[in-house]
């Protein structure tokens, strides 16, 4: 039998212990499942995610569940860091534990099991230090923080300041939304692409928009237009979003279709 670890707040205790742990993280290809992490003979490599986990708002102080998994229990094994499709292999529970004890750095290295986690395969709910593991990745303690628009967690605590501290040369305060649809219009009609396109990133950076004033770029002869009004409104939750980017799914540009499948699985 593997041994892993998963980490929840300390509030699911009760619950896992009477009916196990759900399947309610998302792996490769949509599937639900659990996240884990062998059990290591290092104490801090084997809880190294607990603070990582804890900086994303797991409410209240968080434990560690150890289960025991059948050596031959399919799971999804990879590095956080690497989000191409097909990433992760899939390998038994058993190779997964002897891969990750083999490397020189198993330090953001994840193990999916792709379903629920039963009552009977809880070995045992540990205490948890609250202190343990890196933060933001490994290795990043003495390096200068990334303030731009894709490093960014948008509401973490203290990143006003950072970013007013150390403000990033392409990704300062956003114009007003009068601005950019000033742009927009002097652009002309259908519009200079290269406008369009700045102005569309800026509005990306927003959580909601003027989704009617943009609404008519999804018609852009420019493919690079429509595929970029994909990436500003996806992440944004304006009433109306869902029907824009069900036309923009049938686009001819393969890359506006594949825009639209990646807005949509990570929101």
């Amino acid at each position: 039998m593997a041994m892993f670890v998963h980490l929840t707040s300390a509030a699911n205790a009760q619950r896992v212990r009477r009916s196990g742990i759900r399947a309610t993280s998302h792996g490769q290809g949509g599937v639900r499942g659990v996240y884990c992490f062998p059990v290591l003979p290092s104490y801090t490599l084997t809880h190294q995610w607990l603070r990582e986990l804890a900086r994303f708002g797991v409410r209240g102080r968080l434990v560690a569940v150890h289960v025991r998994l059948p050596d031959d229990q399919h799971v999804l094994l990879g590095h956080y860091a690497d989000r191409t499709r097909d990433a992760q292999s899939t390998v038994p529970a058993a190779e997964a534990v002897r891969r990750i004890s083999a490397l020189d750095d198993p330090r953001g290295w994840e193990v999916f099991v792709p379903r629920a986690i039963g009552s009977r395969e809880v070995h045992r709910i540990r205490t948890a230090p609250q202190v343990a593991g890196w933060r933001y990745k490994p290795d990043a303690h003495g390096t200068r923080p990334c303030t731009c628009y894709g490093c960014r967690v948008r509401g973490e605590y203290g990143a006003r300041r950072l970013r007013e501290r150390l403000p990033h040369p392409l990704d300062g305060p956003p114009p007003p939304p009068a601005v950019l649809l000033g742009r927009i219009a002097e652009a002309g009609d259908p519009g200079d692409p290269a406008v369009l396109l700045d102005a569309l990133r800026w509005f990306g950076m927003r959580r909601r928009g003027p989704l009617p004033q943009l609404a008519h770029l999804a018609g852009h002869p420019d493919a690079s237009v429509r595929e970029g009004l994909v990436w500003a409104v996806g992440g944004w939750s304006t009433p109306g979003v869902a029907d824009l980017l069900d036309g923009l799914a049938g686009d001819p540009d393969p890359d506006v279709r594949e825009a639209v499948e990646a807005v949509r699985e990570t929101s």
